[in-house]
């Protein structure tokens, strides 16, 4: 698996992930909350299926190698 998610990306990915997962606790008392534990997976991995399907990165550093 490449990388194909960026520095920004990842910080962005991570904080959504933490808020949804914080919602859970604080907020409605759903499972939507749950969503964010594979958006923080993802973001720690660096790839996501979803841009290497739509052939998408965010990754600079990736792209130029």
């Amino acid at each position: 698996m490449e990388n194909n998610i960026g520095s920004v990306d990842k910080v962005l990915r991570i904080l959504v992930g933490l808020v949804l997962i914080v919602l859970v606790f604080v907020g409605p008392q759903t499972v939507w909350g749950w969503v964010g534990v594979p958006v923080i997976l993802i973001a720690l991995f660096g790839w996501c299926p979803l841009y290497k399907v739509l052939g998408i990165s965010s990754c600079k550093k990736c792209a130029a190698e």
